[in-house]
């Protein structure tokens, strides 16, 4: 089919894990992805090319995929041109410079000089000349964390998570140069059978997205305190009141942001509500 949405997704790692459990929860299910490069949907009007994430942006661009999921460091490593459809919000991480845990820094001017080995030259050399340093960038693939160890080079640029691989190999952070996240890209001239395919696909996104860290209240308060209750509820809109079948009390239905839950809970509870009941939430159409 000609208006099957072509999506590149890298093939394994984190990324891949995240990007399927979105299409997974956007409700597309693509099934024996194992060693298999082109997998159809079987619900949707959408095809999964896997791919490695530094092809992603010239697929991409090159429109033999119509979108990409890739890592913002990628796309921005290689240059591409292709438009950034929406920003993801998973797959998190930084691209930092770190040394030799035992070198005292006292800012990127001690990379001055210095050799840096890295698996992204266009974004350190573009941040090393905004910073006016002029320094040495070894380009290699691989184990970037190792060079300083085998006297390779003097320091590294490269993605940190958690911060344990660098630990691992005796370096510290020292500079972020840039924090990264999943992108959506698309091609710019996509067809608009394609099109309308990938305006379905964000829908089902926005709604998975906007669920994200929310949570479906429910309790039981006295009618006469139901307003002085909504009062301090920071949900969306006007909560669901509905009476109980004792007289004088009433339930209150509100969506949450789970985190500002606990700042309230005991507001709520000095009000008199009770039965306080939290669920999460999959999906929410704004």
């Amino acid at each position: 089919m000609t208006n099957l949405l072509r999506v590149a997704v890298q093939s394994k790692g984190r990324l891949y894990d995240d990007t399927m459990d979105l299409l997974h929860e956007a409700g597309i299910k693509v099934g024996g992805v194992k060693r298999t490069l082109l997998v159809e949907s079987t619900n949707f009007p959408l095809e999964v090319l896997f791919l490695r994430d530094d092809d992603i942006p010239q697929t991409v661009a090159s429109g033999v995929a119509d979108v990409g999921i890739v890592g913002e460091n990628e796309f921005e490593e290689r240059c591409q041109e292709a438009e950034v459809v929406r920003r993801l919000g998973f797959s998190k991480c930084r691209l930092s410079l770190a040394i030799p845990k035992g070198k005292p820094y006292d800012g990127v001017g001690w990379f001055e000089g210095k050799t840096i080995a890295t698996s992204y030259p266009v974004i350190l050399s573009r941040f090393l000349a905004e910073k006016g340093v002029k320094a040495h960038v070894h380009v290699i693939q691989g184990s970037v964390e190792i060079a300083p160890g085998i006297g390779l080079s003097d320091g590294i640029f490269d993605i940190v998570s958690s911060g344990s691989t660098l630990v691992s190999n005796n370096l510290k952070e020292v500079e972020v140069v840039m924090r990264s996240e999943a992108l959506l890209i698309g091609h710019p001239q996509m067809s608009a059978e394609k099109r309308a395919v990938l305006d379905d696909l964000l829908f089902r996104i926005e709604a998975v997205k906007a669920a994200e860290d929310k949570r479906y209240v429910l309790m039981n308060a006295p009618t006469q305190r139901v307003k002085d209750i909504i009062a301090v509820l920071p949900g969306i809109k006007s909560p669901t009141v509905m009476p109980l079948a004792t007289e004088g009390w009433s339930s209150i239905h509100t969506v949450l942001d789970e985190k500002r839950f606990w700042e309230i809970i005991g507001q709520l509870k000095a009000l008199g509500a009770e039965g306080i009941l939290v669920l999460p939430i999959e999906k929410m159409i704004l």
